[in-house]
């Protein structure tokens, strides 16, 4: 988790959303920082916990400057309502595959989870048909264990 408040803050200290917030350890950091950090799921244990801390929000209803998809964007079957309302920032972290066999060879692919397998030239184009371009990127995670992981900064252009 620290790594990625790291990647954030080089880029953006400001309020974001969380979407898809797992246990909820980027959120509880970011709060520690007091950065302003809101969160959305659809897992009603997390829907629980955010509305217990009044962090609960819904980013297909209202704009945020910022948003984090952590091991999310890839569980999400249109996800460009989610990405209309984000206004500047988009940090994501997800799969990166090199071909087809490599997805379908992964433990990544999980087709009764998963409705995206990226290659990163098809993510950088998907995000710009989205309205983001690419700003850095890296492989930290993959780096911290993490196998096909990587980490995207991108910022609205359009």
């Amino acid at each position: 988790m620290q790594a990625r408040f790291d990647f954030v803050e080089r880029h953006y200290r400001g309020p974001l959303i969380d979407i898809g917030i797992g246990s909820g350890a980027f959120l509880e950091l970011r709060c520690q920082h007091r950065r302003a950090t809101y969160g959305y799921d659809i897992n009603p244990a997390g829907i629980q916990w955010l509305k217990a801390r009044k962090l609960f929000a819904d980013p297909y209803a209202m704009p945020f400057n910022a948003a984090t998809l952590w091991d999310v964007l890839e569980h999400v079957s249109d996800f460009q309502p989610l990405l209309s309302n984000v206004r500047d920032w988009l940090f994501l972290s997800l799969p990166i595959f090199y071909s087809a066999e490599h997805a379908l060879g992964s433990k990544h692919f999980r087709p009764q989870e998963h409705f995206w397998y990226f290659m990163r030239q098809g993510l950088i184009h998907t995000m710009g048909l989205c309205g983001f371009g690419l700003i850095t990127e890296n492989n930290m995670e993959t780096e911290l264990g993490r196998e096909d992981i990587g980490t995207f900064a991108f910022r609205r252009i359009r």
